[in-house]
């Protein structure tokens, strides 16, 4: 996925040389190939996050297209009054990369892990919130960032657990993509480093068919009511706190439009205990493929139960 970020980020620049790259002395590696092809469309801000916000919103009054790179503990958690202030108060072009979201960056403890992102820019007016969870939609994630002209952040968690589509994706603002077919009566949604989850654990969930949801917001609530219409219940799966994040996000359209059992697979709301690998956190916070698994099925179980006395 990395890849097909940094080849998606080439592509723009050399398209459009209104296109900058500003980066928090983050990325290097990551970077090369943008920087030995567009050099003088790069900007190192150094360790000034809060700054960066700031220059990359003139860059954009001036009339260029600044995509703002950074841990997502920092972009946008650190500048978010930059962000809500600078950018999305006058409504500019600025596209903000938080890279490592969710447990990526556990090893160097809760200062570097990011689970409320999506909950504090969802609630900023105006800026779009993506979160792709292969390298398909991770290019078509940066298409669509850069065809609204408004503000976006754009989530990017881990990168290396495999696709989960056979194939280039097209994507519209808001739209869920379906990933696995069911033939139960339970849905899926997930998104990011979830999805896989998701895919996993499915088959052990009723048969689950399984969606993924790139884009946050905008969410559309109309394909989340035809969803719920041919299911009977409703699992969201989010590498995120439980409160505010993708969960909420279903819970709050479900209670305006249809109503359905919903489980909430994500963070609750604690700091992890203990620093350690990404697979070790999913594991402390029963993120992982088993402990999800486990969930669902007991979900799902209990589901039936209600149903049968009914």
């Amino acid at each position: 996925m990395r890849n097909a970020f940094s080849d998606a980020l080439v592509a723009a620049a050399v398209a459009d040389p209104n296109v900058l790259l500003l980066t928090g002395d983050h990325g290097y590696a990551l970077f090369d190939a943008f920087r030995k092809a567009r050099p003088g469309q790069y900007i190192n801000c150094g360790v000034a996050e809060q700054n960066m916000v700031g220059v990359a919103a003139g860059l954009a009054k001036g009339g260029f297209r600044p995509i703002v790179y950074g841990l997502a503990a920092f972009v946008p958690i650190r500048v978010l009054e930059q962000i809500k202030i600078d950018v999305c108060s006058e409504q500019l072009g600025v596209v903000l990369i938080g890279d490592g979201a969710g447990f990526v960056y556990g090893h160097l403890g809760s200062s570097h892990q990011s689970t409320e992102d999506i909950a504090a820019t969802r609630s900023i007016p105006g800026l779009a919130v993506l979160s792709p969870a292969d390298r398909f939609e991770m290019t078509a994630t940066m298409q669509l960032a850069l065809s609204l002209g408004t503000p976006v952040y754009m989530r990017v968690g881990k990168s290396d657990r495999g696709d989960v589509h056979a194939a280039p994706v097209a994507l519209r603002a808001g739209q869920m993509l379906c990933v696995r077919p069911g033939k139960g009566s339970v849905a899926i949604l997930a998104t990011g480093s979830m999805v896989r989850t998701a895919i996993d654990v499915a088959p052990a969930a009723a048969d689950a068919e399984v969606w993924s949801v790139p884009s946050i917001k905008p969410f559309d609530g109309e394909q989340l009511a035809a969803i719920a219409h041919h299911a009977d219940a409703l699992v969201t799966m989010e590498e995120h706190s439980t409160m505010g994040g993708l969960g909420a996000c279903v819970a709050e359209q479900l209670a305006a439009l249809r109503p359905r059992p919903l489980l909430r697979v994500g963070v609750e709301d604690r700091f992890s205990q203990f620093c350690g690998s990404w697979d070790y956190l999913l594991h402390e916070h029963a993120l992982d493929t088993t402990s999800v698994r486990q969930r669902v099925e007991r979900f799902v179980a209990r589901n039936r139960e209600i149903a049968a006395t009914v």
